[in-house]
Order: C-alpha cells, then structure tokens, then sequence
C-alpha cells in the first residue's frame, strides 16, 4: 500500500481529494495527526498515534488562504514543518496547491501563462509571494536528495457552490467591474477539477509545475454579465478610477490587500501540460462562476426575456416621466390661478 498523508484535508478541497484517494486502490490515506505533533503548523489539530513512514505528502494547506488568515499564519511556517515531516518519514513524492497568482498580474504578462514563465506576485499581496516562497522551499527539498519528486499546481480562482473562499468571492466580485475601462479576461477552476489534478499529480508520480485551469477564459464584459452589472458607463479616466477605488473599498467581506491589481491586469494561464498528462477539466469557466457565486437572478433569465423585462422597463420610465410632466404643468396652472 502507498500511504499518502493530505494537509488541509478538513477544507472543501481536501474533502474531494481524500474522498477520492480513499477510493483509489492502493493508497492509504495517513490522517496528518497522526505524523504532527503540533496543532497548527500544518493546518491540522488533534493527536492520533505516530505513523513510521509516508510514501506521498499532499500539502492542501499551503493554498488555503482562508485559515492561514484567520489564525495570521505563514504559509512558509506549515511548509517548514511538512518538508521537515518529509526528511523524518521518507516522504518520496510531494505534491504541492499552490496558486496561479504566483505569475503577478501585469499588464505586460504573456497571454497566456506558460509554467516557464517569471513568477512575479504583486508585491503588496503578502499571501502570494509566500506561495512563491513555499514553491521554492519545495523544490529545494526535491533537489537536495536522489529519487524525489514533486508536483506543484497553480490554479486559477478555484470555486464551487460548498467551497468558495473568501479570496475566491473577493477576486470574483472586482472582475470586470471597472467603469469606462476593458477589463481582462478571467478564469474560474471547480473544486471538483482541482481535485481530479491532484489525484493525477499523486497517482502518476508528476515531476514538474503544471497549470490548473479550464479550457480558455472569460472576457470581462462576460464576467460582468454573469455578475449582474449594468453596463458601463464611459466615464473619464480620474472619475473612473475614484468610481473604482470606491468601489473595491466597500465590497462585501474582507478584501486582502494587494488583491486589486489581480482584477485590473491578466494572469490568465495555458493548461496543455497538465492536460498532455491525461488531465481533462469538467466544468467551463462560466459553469465555475455561476455555481461558486451568488449569483443575481437576472443572469439567468433568457435573452429574449431580458428583451421584454428591458421594454417593460422603458415603459414604465416613460409613464412615470409624463406622469411627472403632467403634474408639474397642474402644479404650475394651480400656481398662476391663485395669484
């Protein structure tokens, strides 16, 4: 049996990966409790009776960004302590979720993003130029010993209807949403596809960083229809941008700084080595959104009744414009009469 131990196996991700392992004939999945000793190095709590050996370490835990801000944690620190779990369990495979938002969002980037590209995380957002760290961590541990391998995956805003992070919601909700300005195209990944890489990356042993993201990607003014917005306005550039700035300060939920950059620029990345494994994504970008937002009801009525909700509404403008007409005139002749 090849034991396989998940970090951040308690998140919507790490359910669907250890769901499917655990179906996986010759794994064994290692509750991480039973190999750390500590209660939040790792992302995980509790004690359970120390595993020997570990044939494949999944660091879930590093991605999740949710859990690591909440209890104001390094992605670097859970990193240490599972390599050092590696060196101490013989740990021969690691695969590691990292994030596509390694890259940086530039308005110079490549569309897409090949893995051979720089990574260059905007320096104000401290979680992704931790991401950049732990890689590097990773493979320095791949490289220090004969016979290790690792996978690290970047995916793109990963969502589902059980599983949106804040993060994923906050990045969802200042796309395409910038007045009088073309908004890049954007990317959305289901937890169930993630979850597929994975179990790729942990069964065939991969070696090498490999993209995780749907066929394509959305142009913004797709994501602002899939929102719900209206369309823009064409303002000019100083009053677009005090729009925008309010904007994004007032979103709903925390906004991580930093994050701003990653709705203005594109980051969009190609998935053809991970699909040259055997990889295939499920669900399209468009059926990522929708399920992993709350998405406003008028984005799912048809076309034509759009049409006919539009025309209703100019209507009834309209009849409210004259009403008000007539009643000025009234107003104004009751005016003259009593003088």
């Amino acid at each position: 049996m090849t034991t396989v131990l998940v970090t951040g196996s308690q998140s919507s991700l790490g359910g669907r990966v250890v769901s499917r392992l655990g179906r996986t004939p010759g794994f064994e999945i290692v509750p991480a409790t039973a190999v750390l000793r500590t209660t939040n190095r790792a992302g995980e709590e509790g004690s359970a009776p120390e595993v020997d050996h570990v044939d494949i370490a999944v660091h879930l835990a590093a991605g999740d960004h949710d859990t690591r801000a909440r209890r104001r944690e390094s992605a670097t620190l859970g990193a240490a302590a599972l390599l050092e779990l590696a060196e101490n369990k013989g740990v021969e495979h690691l695969v590691l979720v990292s994030s596509a938002m390694v890259y940086g969002a530039w308005a110079n980037n490549p569309v897409p993003l090949t893995e051979d590209a720089a990574l260059r995380p905007d320096l104000d957002f401290v979680f992704a130029r931790q991401l950049a760290s732990v890689e590097q961590m990773v493979d320095d541990w791949r490289t220090s010993a004969p016979g290790r391998t690792a996978t690290v995956l970047r995916p793109v805003v990963a969502m589902a209807a059980d599983g949106s992070s804040s993060l994923a919601r906050a990045l969802a909700a200042g796309m395409g949403q910038r007045s009088g300005q073309d908004d890049p195209g954007a990317q959305f990944l289901h937890l169930d596809d993630l979850a597929s890489a994975v179990i790729i990356a942990a069964e065939r042993r991969l070696d090498g960083v490999f993209n995780v993201a749907p066929d394509g990607w959305v142009a913004g003014d797709r994501v602002r229809a899939l929102a719900g917005s209206t369309p823009k306005i064409k303002l000019p550039d100083r009053l677009a941008e005090v729009v925008a700035r309010i904007r994004w300060r007032f979103q709903r939920g925390p906004i991580p700084p930093g994050l701003r950059s990653y709705t203005h620029s594109p980051w969009l990345v190609a998935n053809d080595r991970l699909k040259a494994v055997g990889w295939r994504p499920t669900i399209t970008n468009e059926q990522a959104y929708v399920e992993g937002t709350e998405a406003k009801w008028w984005t799912m009525v048809t076309p034509k009744r759009k049409q006919e909700l539009a025309l209703g509404g100019m209507v009834a403008a309209t009849g409210g414009l004259i009403g008000l007409i007539v009643a000025l005139i009234r107003y104004a002749r009751r005016r003259r009469l009593t003088r």
